[in-house]
Parts: C-alpha cells; sequence; structure tokens
C-alpha cells in the first residue's frame, strides 16, 4: 500500500462525516404548522421586561439556551382563547426539554388576565403588557401574532393568527427545533 492509498483510507471516515452532518435532509419545515413562516431576516428578538401575575419581572432574558414560543395574547381575543389550551398541552409535553412558551397579555386589566388564566389552566409564564409596548415593539398590532426563538435569542419563525399548537405538525417542529423525539 503507498502513501496515497492510506490517505484514501483515513480520509473516508471523515467526509463521510461531513457529508451526514450537512444533508440538506436537515432543513426544519416551519410549514408544519398552518400560518407560520420562517423569518428571512433572522435577527436577534427585541428584549423586555415585564411584571408576571405576581409582580416579578420575566423577559426573554430568562429563558436563553432554550427554544421559546413567543404568543401576543389578549383576554377579548377569541382566536386567543381558542389557541391557549393547545399551547398549554405543548408547554407541559416539553417544558422539560429545553422549550418554553412565554405569553404576553396585551392591553388587558390585570383582573381580567388573571381570571382568563386561571379559567385556562394555564402555567407556563407570562408577562403583563397593559400599554401593548412590548406588543408593539413585536408587531402585534392584531392577535395573536406567536415568534419562535431560538436558543440564541433569534427570531425564526412567525405565525400572525391563531394555530393549532398541539398539532402533531406542532409537534413534530418543536421535537424538530430541539432536536428530540415528539
Amino acid at each position: 500500500m503507498n502513501y496515497s492509498d492510506g490517505v484514501k483510507v483515513c480520509a473516508l471516515p471523515f467526509v463521510l462525516a461531513l457529508v451526514l452532518w450537512a444533508s440538506p435532509g436537515e432543513a426544519v419545515n416551519y410549514k408544519l404548522v398552518p400560518n407560520l413562516e420562517e423569518m428571512k431576516d433572522r435577527s436577534a428578538a427585541p428584549g423586555f421586561s415585564l411584571p408576571d401575575p405576581t409582580g416579578k419581572k420575566v423577559g426573554l432574558a430568562d429563558f436563553r439556551g432554550k427554544l421559546i414560543l413567543l404568543n401576543f395574547w389578549a383576554t377579548w381575543c377569541a382566536p386567543c382563547r381558542e389557541e391557549m389550551p393547545a399551547m398549554e398541552r405543548l408547554y407541559r409535553r416539553f417544558k422539560d426539554k429545553g422549550f418554553v412558551i412565554v405569553g404576553v397579555n396585551v392591553k388587558d386589566n390585570r383582573k381580567d388576565a388573571l381570571s382568563f388564566l386561571k379559567e385556562l389552566k394555564i402555567t407556563f409564564p407570562i408577562g403583563l403588557d397593559p400599554h401593548g409596548q412590548v406588543g408593539l415593539l413585536y408587531g402585534a398590532w392584531g392577535l395573536p401574532v406567536t415568534y419562535l426563538i431560538d436558543s440564541k435569542g433569534i427570531a425564526i419563525a412567525r405565525a400572525w393568527g391563531p394555530a393549532d399548537w398541539d398539532s402533531p405538525g406542532a409537534r413534530q417542529l418543536i421535537a424538530e427545533l430541539l432536536k428530540t423525539k415528539p
């Protein structure tokens, strides 16, 4: 065996590993969730800090390192009311796997928001935005609006309008983004 044969044999596992690592099959299919669109201009999601229902501050920086589903909602928004139970089920399924849902209540009074959360048994983190300032920062002038934010704080996808967040497609998408099994 000459030197060049040895190099080919040694390089083959490296080349194979590189091909498998960079295979195009790794692309995430955001269309698994209707209304969800991949963001082409991926940029850092704007930071914020809002009081939660107990008065403690909650913000995106609290969840760095996790996949975040950031949802803007209001008690007077019928589609928000419809999608929240599915979001709660999705949260419970993936919360111990590096996933969090952060809800931002927009332009409601605290009493109405707390009643809504209690009625729907919502357990994921909530920020109260009574003046809608964070909602405007994210362009949430119609509700619901939802963003997927990666573990580095980059906004990767956005949905205008409601979605079935506990559908097989949504579970598959979150699992793919977390690299876990649905």
